[in-house]
């Protein structure tokens, strides 16, 4: 399958789950009390997918590379932000579990992507 567009991009297909799951779970009652955290963790969660939409219209692999690698860390930020949640008592140990290991998937798939593309450009 070629990608044409940034949708095509599994990584970004798998962000855009986590950032909708990651907006379910902070319509909790309980998380919904702390705002900063709620903007903080769906602002890292969007970043994910909006840095792969926008390294992929960014012209070379290597600005790609660059994009991919904000996401990777806005996925660590995410990851972060899921302990402090899981801390205060906002989302269950299991919700936390299932939460950081779509992150977990979604580092891989951007692992994986920059490792193509940086070996796409060395060949």
């Amino acid at each position: 399958m070629s990608i044409t567009k940034f949708e095509d991009i599994t990584a970004w297909q798998k962000a855009r789950e986590l950032t909708g799951k990651i907006y379910e779970q902070t319509q909790s009652p309980e998380f919904r009390k702390d705002f900063g955290l709620v903007d903080q963790i769906r602002r890292a969660s969007g970043s994910i997918m909006h840095n792969i939409a926008e390294g992929f219209d960014a012209g070379s692999n290597k600005e790609f590379v660059r994009f991919l690698r904000y996401s990777f860390r806005s996925a660590s930020e995410v990851q972060s932000q899921l302990y402090i949640a899981l801390d205060a008592g906002f989302i269950s140990a299991e919700n936390f579990d299932q939460l950081y290991q779509q992150v977990v998937e979604v580092k891989k798939l951007l692992g994986g992507f920059i490792k193509y593309l940086i070996n796409k450009n060395v060949t």
